[in-house]
């Protein structure tokens, strides 16, 4: 007997389904799909368990008459191509033809569809790959697929499937997509009996975005729109000062179907590079529209990724049109000159034309603007001391801080001044000599120089302070007086609700307020309040990521103090008091790893006598031998 046979349809379908089907969400975006191309302008999604156990997707698209629907779930059977010139002019969503089959082999899958023409419809019934039964039935013109007991025929499959709340947020998060990249398609959808949104036909792209993501989210977001020969881009973007921990909300569409391409992403990310911290992202939502036959949606087997024909033509496009967004943004929020108040203008900046000459920077002054310190932080607040005092609530109006029996503290900001130039850090034997641009000081030792990054020490300090707090589970908090609203969106919601319990040993008391809606009741006490919902967001990105997971492990509590230790040590540039940056170079000098930031970087160089005296080609002092 040979070694080389064909497969059974039946199996060659499951494993089609391996690459379509790979959780509940991909069914739903495979169906959305098919009934946006059937001209659906009403569109119903409905799912149990995390879709695990049944999903309906209704539509009132064209449908299909019975043959048309027999054929439909056949492999290979499409209407969208005829031939293999037809992928160069591809405008529908899908195309392969696979996506019926591959859910119908791991379900039991059954579709009521009714054409225009046909005076019933028609029910076909599939279970694993089966057709059990096929008749007519009554309904209107449209489709109506149920799709229940998924992987029922393969459970090896369902143990790779997350919890239900994390499903969810997928298949949530995919008819939000489909929903925001077709504002004239009235989209509804339910879980588990509850109705998440019903957003109508919506005029444009920021009521969807208002409807569907939140108002909160939206409120911070500018329209933007350009074209050039062949290009065109249009959508929201936020400004400098809104950023995340993740890219789970810079969103980018080619011809209306939502795809990951690295090209858009790293345009909008080097669009921000002078604008945000490294390691933050911006909040965007861009449309880039072209010619089917520029783009090649056919790489990817769930159609997530692109190929661009001329991607620098693409990607220089796409930075021209974000940088002139951003300067129209800075010039409409900066601070006006002074004028009577009716010569005010309050607008929201739209990119109607764009240079041809690229720009390096929106920040035309060269330096870092404001904005590219940690996003919400509030410049006058002095931050906690770095003496060891970090469990010590600190006074403020937004939150409930005892003070009784609180020593003060110097302030941690300080004005530079030729007194504090010089200054011996006691426990060390370092003699300061002055502060450089970039946030470096300077100090003379007795073997030499040394140039210090006080970012960098003040992140390697909090980073093995919370780590050991971390891992004790003495991280204090304090209650706030008036909670702090936050919305999320479906995926940070899940990670959020499960991860109660990290959150908790954080310090952290957040309780859920409604769908998608959660209250901040208590914060670290080394966090400022008005820092607390970007906290909560980089740490919800970071859930989602799965850089840190549910459980109390070191890794999730190297992660966690990271990113604590990244907000707690301010921005860079600060001048410190030399009190402050006493008790910082000797909690340092105390580190287990003293050599290097967090994330890897130095803390300090050093630089020995006999290095200066060979760059400055000096010959050393001649040894003196004591005679006899």
């Amino acid at each position: 007997m040979g070694l080389i046979r064909i497969l059974p349809d039946r199996v060659a379908n499951q494993i089609a389904a391996g690459e379509v089907v790979e959780r509940p969400a991909s069914i739903v975006k495979e169906l959305v799909e098919n009934a946006l191309d059937a001209g659906a302008r009403r569109i119903e999604i409905e799912f149990r368990h995390g879709g695990r156990s049944f999903i309906r997707v209704e539509d009132n698209g064209g449908g299909m008459s019975q043959d048309d629907a027999l054929l439909s779930l056949e492999r290979h059977a499409t209407s969208k191509i005829r031939e293999a010139g037809d992928l160069d002019r591809v405008v529908s969503f899908g195309f392969r033809g696979e996506a019926l089959p591959s859910i119908a082999s791991v379900s039991r899958f059954t579709m009521q569809t009714r054409d225009a023409a046909s005076e019933n419809g028609t029910e076909i019934v599939v279970n694993g790959g089966k057709v059990v039964q096929v008749r007519e039935c009554g309904m209107p013109v449209g489709t109506r697929i149920v799709v229940a007991n998924l992987f029922n025929s393969v459970p090896a499959r369902r143990k790779f499937l997350k919890s239900d709340a994390t499903e969810a947020a997928y298949v949530i998060q995919h008819a939000r997509l489909y929903a925001l990249a077709n504002p004239w398609v009235s989209f509804g959808l339910i879980e588990d009996g509850r109705r998440i949104f019903q957003s109508p036909v919506c005029t444009t792209l920021l009521e969807r975005v208002a409807e569907v993501f939140g108002r909160q989210l939206s409120a911070g977001l500018f329209p933007i729109e350009a074209e050039e020969t062949g290009l065109g881009l249009t959508g929201l973007i936020s400004k400098p000062g809104i950023a995340r921990a993740t890219r789970h909300e810079m969103v980018t569409f080619v011809n209306r179907r939502p795809v990951d391409n690295r090209t858009l992403a790293y345009a909008i990310l080097e669009s921000y590079h002078t604008l945000l911290p490294k390691g933050r992202y911006p909040v965007a939502f861009l449309f880039l529209e072209l010619s089917p036959a520029g783009v090649d949606v056919n790489v990817h087997p769930a159609k997530r990724e692109v190929r661009f024909r001329d991607e620098v033509l693409v990607r220089g496009f796409t930075i021209r049109t974000v940088l002139g967004a951003l300067r129209a943004i800075r010039d409409a929020t900066l601070p006006a000159a002074p004028a009577p108040a009716s010569g005010a203008t309050a607008g929201v900046p739209k990119v109607t034309a764009v240079s041809s000459a690229p720009t390096s920077a929106a920040n035309p002054a060269g330096g870092r603007p404001a904005a590219a310190s940690t996003p919400g932080r509030r410049p006058d607040v002095a931050r906690p001391s770095l003496s060891g005092n970090a469990g010590r609530p600190t006074t403020g109006a937004v939150g409930a801080r005892s003070a009784e029996g609180a020593e003060p503290r110097p302030p941690a900001v300080a004005p530079a001044s030729a007194e504090t130039s010089s200054v011996r850090v006691a426990q060390t034997g370092w003699r300061r000599i002055g502060d450089f641009t970039g946030g470096y000081t300077a100090f003379e030792t007795s073997g030499g120089l040394v140039v210090l990054d006080r970012v960098a020490a003040a992140e390697r300090v909090w980073f093995e302070r919370f780590r050991r707090q971390l891992a004790d589970g003495a991280v204090e908090s304090q209650r706030l007086l008036l909670p702090l609203p936050l919305e999320m969106d479906a995926v940070g919601s899940a990670a959020l609700e499960e991860g109660g319990e990290l959150l908790r040993g954080c310090g952290l008391a957040i309780e859920p307020f409604g769908r998608d809606f959660f209250r901040i009741e208590a914060v670290p006490t080394w966090l400022d309040p008005a820092d607390a919902e970007c906290f909560v967001r980089d740490l919800a990105g970071l859930l989602v990521s799965g850089r840190i997971d549910r459980r109390d492990s070191a890794r999730t509590r190297e992660e966690l103090a990271k990113s604590a230790a990244s907000r707690a040590a301010g921005p860079a540039g600060r001048v410190l008091a030399p009190e402050v940056l006493e008790r910082l170079v000797a909690d340092l000098l105390r580190c287990e790893n003293p050599h290097s930031a967090p994330n890897g970087r130095p803390v300090f160089i050093e630089i020995s006598a006999g290095e200066l005296s060979r760059r400055f080609h000096k010959l050393p002092l001649p040894r003196v031998v004591a005679k006899d």
